[in-house]
């Protein structure tokens, strides 16, 4: 993928840009309710990515959270994730989970519910939504539907050749496959419509890829 002055920029951070911006446009998608009912309405759009790095020789996904990725830019976020690729590092979410994994399963519920008890805690652990692919483990399209307990999960499915209708002729085109998973204790279907049209508008429209102002 290429920006206006032709420069290579990761298909992800791309993605992650629309998404922030979108949760821009609806602040309200970008929240959590906690155990009492009330609802946290967060402004910065901190979004969990899952980035291919090596951590003692061998390939694995880590994850790494993008801060406030609705103030930036498309190369602002491509750079990150390119630094945390070459990272050897562990971030604290992924020495959290390393440690999750280790409980008892009673134990491992009670993390799960983190989100729910303390909304911002969880957000400087860990983000207030994520983006996660399962088209970069392998080819063709492809949906998925998993359990999460963020409020807004994006799964980046592969890209694969379907029939398309154009200009009234049967054409094959590209299509990427893309699952938004909401949770509805949160955000009802209409607000959800709304913003997954939005997303979709910024995909299309390539936002945050134009050359700038003065060429």
């Amino acid at each position: 993928m290429e920006a206006g002055r032709g420069e290579s920029l990761s298909f992800t951070a791309f993605l992650v840009f629309c998404l922030a911006q979108a949760l821009d446009d609806h602040p309200h998608v970008n929240a959590y309710r906690d155990w009492r009912g009330r609802v946290h309405v967060f402004e910065d759009v901190d979004v969990n990515v899952l980035v291919e790095t090596t951590v003692d020789g061998e390939r694995m996904g880590v994850p790494h959270v993008v801060r406030t990725a609705n103030e930036r830019s498309v190369r602002s976020i491509h750079e990150e994730i390119r630094a945390a690729q070459e990272s050897q590092d562990p971030t604290e979410l992924s020495r959290w989970g390393e440690v999750a994994l280790r409980l008892p399963g009673f134990l491992r519920r009670l993390v799960w519910r983190l989100p729910q008890w303390f909304p911002r805690r969880w957000k400087d652990l860990a983000g207030t939504v994520t983006v996660t692919s399962v088209g970069m483990f392998g080819e063709g399209g492809g949906w998925a539907v998993s359990p999460t307990n963020y409020t807004l999960q994006l799964t980046v499915g592969g890209i694969s050749q379907k029939p398309r209708v154009v200009d009234g002729e049967i054409a094959t085109r590209e299509l990427l496959d893309l699952t938004v998973t909401f949770d509805h204790d949160v955000v009802d279907g209409a607000p959800a419509t709304r913003f997954t049209q939005r997303l979709g508008e910024l995909i299309e429209d390539a936002s945050g890829l134009e050359p700038p102002a003065d060429e």
